[in-house]
């Protein structure tokens, strides 16, 4: 660490990310209690921080998930510190040191331009839905719902491949065991046709991913983790090419109070975004 007024760079340590969560706090952005934990397990060189004469100053994120894919997320500056280029800086750096053929990111939608001109380019919007989590379990029975501790793992990591473009095996295996929240499988004629996780957050739950065959399996699962947020104000991050999971949303009382703007440096990838009924994480993809 510096005194000397150098900007210094480096790779997080834990206690770094769980600062840069508590800053994205601040900001409203509504962190899950254990996200650090399956965050760094990702990819534990992806986190950076730029320090400035002994003070944490900047934040950013460039996880790589394989040589051909890495998302980027937690861009934080503190307000003290913004309009100083403390924050371009740390970008270039972490985009430096962790390269990919295609990187995605959820920016804020009034910095698309400033995203454009490092080369991102527009894909979809996400739009974060919020609202009291229903109560009543309602819903057609279509598939056999289990917890996904229960279901082999590496039948739910080729699931989500489908629906993400990169294996990210270490990532899942922690999101899927949260220590608030809870993970669920579905299975129909003895395959994976579904999956989904909710974790408490600083305000409320958050359900993401939710990944499903259909709109009717995306709604089983949707009920069966809403139910666990006992009422309490939930969130869904839907992409908005996918007009049945916007429905969902609004059919159980959800309303959009967020969006951001998914934007990737190349052409966007081949999911099946069909399938994406919730995001995982704006942060990590």
């Amino acid at each position: 660490m510096s005194s000397d007024g150098i900007y210094e760079m480096r790779v997080m340590a834990r206690a770094d990310l769980d600062r840069t969560l508590d800053w994205a706090a601040s900001e409203g952005w509504n962190p899950g209690f254990d996200d650090a934990r399956a965050f760094q397990a990702a990819d534990p060189l992806g986190f950076f921080m730029g320090w400035r004469e002994g003070e944490a100053v900047a934040a950013i994120s460039v996880v790589a998930y394989d040589a051909s894919f890495a998302f980027l997320g937690l861009y934080l500056v503190r307000p003290e510190y913004r309009g100083r280029g403390f924050g371009l800086a740390l970008w270039r750096h972490a985009l430096a040191r962790r390269p990919a053929k295609l990187i995605g990111l959820d920016g804020v939608v009034d910095q698309q331009a400033n995203y454009a001109r490092s080369g991102f380019r527009l894909a979809y919007r996400n739009i974060r839905f919020g609202g009291p989590a229903p109560l009543a379990p309602g819903g057609a029975r279509t598939a056999d719902l289990k917890p996904a501790r229960t279901v082999a793992f590496d039948r739910l990591a080729a699931y989500d491949r489908r629906c993400f473009p990169a294996p990210r095996a270490a990532f899942l295996s922690l999101w899927l065991s949260p220590l608030a929240g809870a993970a669920i499988a579905a299975e129909r004629g003895g395959e994976v046709c579904g999956l989904g996780a909710i974790r408490a957050c600083q305000k409320g739950y958050k359900i993401g991913p939710l990944f499903a065959d259909d709109a009717a399996v995306a709604e089983q699962i949707f009920l069966a983790l809403a139910a666990r947020a006992r009422g309490e104000t939930l969130y869904l991050d839907v992409p908005e090419p996918n007009v049945p999971a916007l429905r969902l949303a609004e059919r159980y009382g959800l309303a959009p109070v967020f969006e951001t703007a998914r934007m990737y440096t190349g052409d966007a990838p081949a999911i099946d975004l069909a399938r994406v009924f919730g995001v995982t994480t704006f942060e990590l993809g």
